[in-house]
């Protein structure tokens, strides 16, 4: 018992940098309040006193404004920032290291007995207003953005955010490509993905789906040229800020004796 309650005193250090000493996090800490009531309250249900889980459980909504239901089953070191507005239903599960903000539910979408409310693997960050909703499975590492609501299965280390919730994690190779272009350009694309929803960010990953366009088809003039016979080196362009890019073309005119003369020009005064 005192070694879960030094953990989820410790925990909080680890996620919160506003944490100073044990006995503040221990007396003005809503969300360790929440989980050590829910702890007793859950006992309580395991021992056959359920009503009395449900009145530990209302007093510490009332209390700290968090709503964990007494049947949920809660892993190690479980940390609730903030915490107001939490609702954490009966059938919930949540495994070891995972952290909520406010306004999270981790509710159901039936009303039918049995499993109804999420599984949440180890190590699962939620941001604040998300809504986790229905027997879903959220697997180990995942990390859910600021008022997504997620109504499918999501895998390991994956990262969901939107409306319904859509996995953005993982590199594509369109993703890898944008990302070697901005390197070249000593710039970086904040944050930028395919379905990222800032317009600012769409168009940069616009400029640099043009840019790369562009790099290809010098290459391939270049190559065009060199199997004209036109003399093609191979130059480092001009750095653009922290780097350079590889490389680029450059075209030289060839003298061939071959060119035209111009037919000299008339003079007026000798007509």
């Amino acid at each position: 018992m005192w070694e879960r309650l030094r953990e989820d005193i410790d925990c909080v250090f680890d996620r919160d940098p506003a944490a100073r000493t044990r006995f503040e996090v221990l007396t003005t800490y809503p969300g360790i309040h929440a989980v050590l009531l829910h702890r007793f309250a859950h006992a309580l249900t395991r021992n056959g006193l359920p009503w009395l889980a449900r009145v530990v459980s209302n007093l510490a909504r009332w209390y700290t404004g968090i709503e964990i239901h007494p049947g949920a089953r809660i892993g190690r070191r479980f940390f609730i920032d903030h915490g107001m507005g939490v609702v954490i239903g009966e059938t919930a599960e949540i495994g070891n290291d995972c952290t909520l903000y406010h306004g999270v539910t981790l509710g159901g979408t039936s009303w039918d007995k049995g499993k109804r409310h999420p599984s949440l693997g180890d190590n699962v960050v939620i941001g604040a207003g998300a809504k986790v909703l229905g027997p879903v499975y959220i697997g180990d590492n995942v990390r859910i953005g600021s008022n997504a609501v997620v109504l499918k299965d999501v895998h390991a280390d994956a990262t969901v955010v939107g409306v319904p919730g859509r996995v953005v994690g993982g590199v594509s190779e369109q993703d890898a490509r944008r990302a070697a272009i901005a390197r070249k350009m000593g710039f970086d694309a904040y944050g930028s993905t395919k379905d990222a929803p800032d317009p600012v960010a769409n168009a940069i990953n616009n400029m640099l789906d043009h840019i790369h366009v562009m790099d290809k088809r010098l290459e391939d003039m270049c190559r065009g040229l060199k199997g004209l016979g036109a003399e093609v080196a191979d130059l480092q362009m001009p750095d653009l800020g922290a780097c350079e890019l590889e490389s680029a073309c450059h075209t030289e005119h060839i003298e061939t004796g071959e060119e035209e003369e111009k037919p000299p020009e008339s003079n007026p005064d000798n007509s």
